[in-house]
């Protein structure tokens, strides 16, 4: 490296910019990282912006879900024209500047941006240059319910988890076989009128009545944690949180390539210690799915336990099996005939050219009730009314199997 770059310090103060910026984005950099980093690109030296980009990812980026973030980061703050070649000329003065073909920004870069934009740098240090999404048309919390889930940034998700805070569950209470006291039931209830009638000597027939018993029934949800699902399942959780709080008798199982129950995780009353205490609890969070093989688990050792009273049941994947659908197929049959309702939500829906072609799709959707999409706080409320409402013709599954037929 020249002295140039090491007496300026434009390297490294653009390099802790840099870190932050993905440490505000999700990413676990802290300061032995970014330290680690300026001595990695000081001793291996770059010539092109790739090798560049590798060097800092190999440092930088411990997972491999956290290398979209880190690019989308990477082209938004090292965009400004010349100022890579710059670097490049500082730290290698005998290779030749290449032009950097400008990328068209991906749609998740939402989030980077706000992190960049939220410690601005000195006024000596190049600022990135943002692209901004203006909308005119919608007010703030239109444009918030209709946003993708994966497009938004750190601030809309704080937004975001308020709202699902405020959503309510309303009243879905069912009428069993068992009969209790009521003075405007249609039913007689002998022995009580018996009783009432003996009190005063019999001289005189006090009817009492009853009527069917309202039961609120279980609610079961079985969610998907793998790395296609990331972008939803925090948010997904805060919703099975919500009802957590508003009923009892809420059970909540993740999966990817194992099934964990995580009821007791969410009775938390602090969501923050909930989804701490669920991560601790899980091992295999934005791993590989094994769909069937946990819906396997879950019949035989938690569906004679959870699924009894007329119980509900939420399936959250977007139904992309790695392994045989045989056993899927057989798995989701017996699991449709053990509730009495099944919804299947998929973020997938919220693509318009979505189609049941899949074949981990088209063994789960003969078996479910209900088909909806789960990508927005729009998705979330209309599921919240759905829990307590008689299912509709337009998410009927069957239609979706036409269309791929």
């Amino acid at each position: 490296m020249s002295s140039n770059a090491s007496s300026t310090g434009t390297l490294a103060d653009n390099l802790v910019y840099f870190a932050r910026a993905l440490h505000e984005a999700g990413l676990p950099v802290g300061p032995a990282s970014t330290i680690d980093a300026l001595t990695a690109i000081e001793a291996a030296g770059f010539g092109e912006r790739e090798d560049f980009r590798a060097t800092l990812h190999a440092v930088l980026v411990k997972k491999h879900e956290h290398s979209i973030i880190f690019n989308q980061a990477f082209d938004i703050f090292w965009r400004r024209r010349g100022f890579m070649e710059k670097l490049i000329a500082m730290l290698s003065p005998v290779a030749e500047p290449k032009n950097a073909k400008k990328q068209k920004a991906d749609g998740g870069a939402t989030r980077v941006s706000d992190a960049l934009i939220k410690h601005p740098p000195r006024e000596e240090n190049p600022a990135p240059s943002l692209d901004l999404d203006a909308r005119f048309t919608m007010s703030a919390e239109e444009v918030l319910q209709h946003k993708d889930f994966a497009q938004m940034s750190a601030d809309e998700i704080a937004r975001a988890e308020a709202a699902i805070a405020r959503l309510h569950l309303r009243n879905d209470a069912i009428l069993t076989r068992r009969l209790t006291p009521d003075a405007r039931g249609h039913r007689i209830d002998p022995r009580r009128t018996f009783r009432r009638s003996m009190k005063g000597g019999g001289a005189m027939i006090d009817l009492a009545f009853r009527a069917p018993a309202e039961k609120v029934p279980p609610l079961v949800a079985l969610c998907d944690i793998s790395g296609s699902m990331s972008d939803y399942t925090r948010l997904f959780l805060h919703f099975l949180h919500v009802l957590t709080s508003e009923r009892r008798k809420v059970h909540t199982f993740l999966f990817g390539t194992r099934l964990t129950n995580v009821t007791r995780s969410l009775r938390h009353r602090d969501i923050d210690e909930a989804l701490s205490a669920c991560a601790a609890g899980v091992q295999d969070w934005s791993g590989g799915t094994r769909i069937g093989a946990s819906l396997h688990h879950f019949n035989r050792d938690w569906s004679r336990r959870v699924l009894g009273g007329g119980a509900s049941l939420i399936l959250f994947t977007d139904g992309l099996e790695r392994e045989g659908t045989d056993e899927l197929s057989l798995e989701m049959q017996r699991l449709h005939r053990s509730c009495r309702r099944m919804i299947w939500v998929n973020p997938l829906l919220r693509f318009d050219g979505f189609s049941a072609k899949a074949a981990g799709v088209r063994a789960i959707m003969p078996h479910v009730d209900e088909f909806r999409p789960i990508h927005n706080l729009a998705s979330m409320a209309e599921l919240c009314a759905a829990l307590s409402s008689p299912a509709r013709q337009d998410f009927d599954p069957r239609q979706w199997l036409a269309r791929a037929a």
